[in-house]
């Protein structure tokens, strides 16, 4: 992956949408802050039509787009949530090239990582061009039954095959670029980008990649051998799951543990990477090491006692 770079200049975001997860008043109290930062800026704000029910108190009713529309009518889309809403943001508006900006109000903020406090500063840092950019890629899957495809999504974390039965395991093969790599009986296997390397992957013993890599990690889950471990390959490798015919579950193939896809014995479940990155942009003090110690707790030690 590139490296992040300045690719805008100030001025350029004349067009800002605003979208925030649906049921928090503090993420709505945050939308609110930022939409007066942005008019007071004369900024062009067009909101997302669900969210606008959460904009209170303005001085005149906003401007309403629908989502799929943001990418292409926007310089800047900025998301008032979590990690997991930046994930269905990037799904959507990645094809369309928009700089996505995350303002966290969520638990970890690994993408959405300007703090609800510091939001008239970091927003308005970015608008006056101090902010770095990088591209994340993104998987896309496929299902083929008989050589047909019959379902598909896409994945900015992680696509996972899973058997879809509590306390069953599933049967499958797995192949890298047509060349067999092994068969497997487990609860089934995550194919992770290196975004996703501190999610599901992480809590099934995966590596933690750095979001620069262009590689994409398998990770088994709760293999039934003592030899199985994660395997990374490069980013431009197609990968295929091929569901065993002897299996008594309906396997499911989960996009970022928000698309559900159903597979029967036989499938094909294919998981490349997708054309179109997201280009997610950060405030310039920005550091992946500096999040994973304070966002997985690297700076404890043992002993150490919880502060108050």
């Amino acid at each position: 992956m590139s490296e992040p770079t300045h690719a805008f200049h100030p001025g350029t975001f004349r067009t800002v949408g605003l979208i925030g997860r649906l049921g928090n008043p503090l993420v709505a109290d945050t939308l609110v802050r930022i939409h007066r930062l942005l008019t007071a800026r004369g900024v062009q704000v067009l909101v997302e039509e669900p969210t606008a029910g959460m904009l209170e108190g303005l001085a005149a009713p906003p401007k309403l787009c629908h989502r799929h529309d943001l990418g292409g009518r926007c310089d800047l889309v900025i998301v008032v949530g979590g990690d997991g809403s930046l994930l269905g943001v990037a799904r959507e508006l990645s094809v369309s090239g928009v700089a996505v900006l995350g303002v966290n109000r969520g638990s970890l903020g690994f993408l959405a990582d300007i703090s609800p406090d510091e939001v008239e500063a970091g927003v308005g840092e970015v608008l006056a061009g101090a902010y770095a950019i990088e591209e994340r890629f993104l998987l896309e899957t496929e299902i083929l039954r008989r050589g047909e495809r019959v379902a598909g999504g896409a994945a900015l974390n992680d696509v996972v095959v899973h058997a879809g039965t509590l306390s069953r395991m599933m049967e499958f093969q797995l192949f890298v670029d047509d060349e067999f790599v092994y068969e497997q009986r487990s609860d089934g296997v995550i194919v992770s980008t290196p975004t996703g390397s501190t999610a599901y992957s992480l809590s099934a013993g995966g590596p933690i990649m750095h979001p620069k890599l262009d590689a994409i990690c398998v990770v088994p889950m709760f293999p039934h051998t003592l030899t199985s471990r994660p395997l990374v390959v490069q980013g431009n490798c197609e990968l295929a799951i091929l569901i065993g015919d002897y299996n008594d579950t309906s396997p499911q193939v989960s996009c970022d543990s928000q698309v559900d896809l159903h597979t029967e014995p036989g499938d094909r479940v294919l998981v490349r990477k997708r054309p179109g990155p997201l280009r997610l942009l950060h405030p310039l003090d920005h550091s992946f090491y500096e999040s994973c110690r304070s966002k997985l707790d690297w700076g404890s030690r043992l002993g150490d006692k919880p502060r108050d």
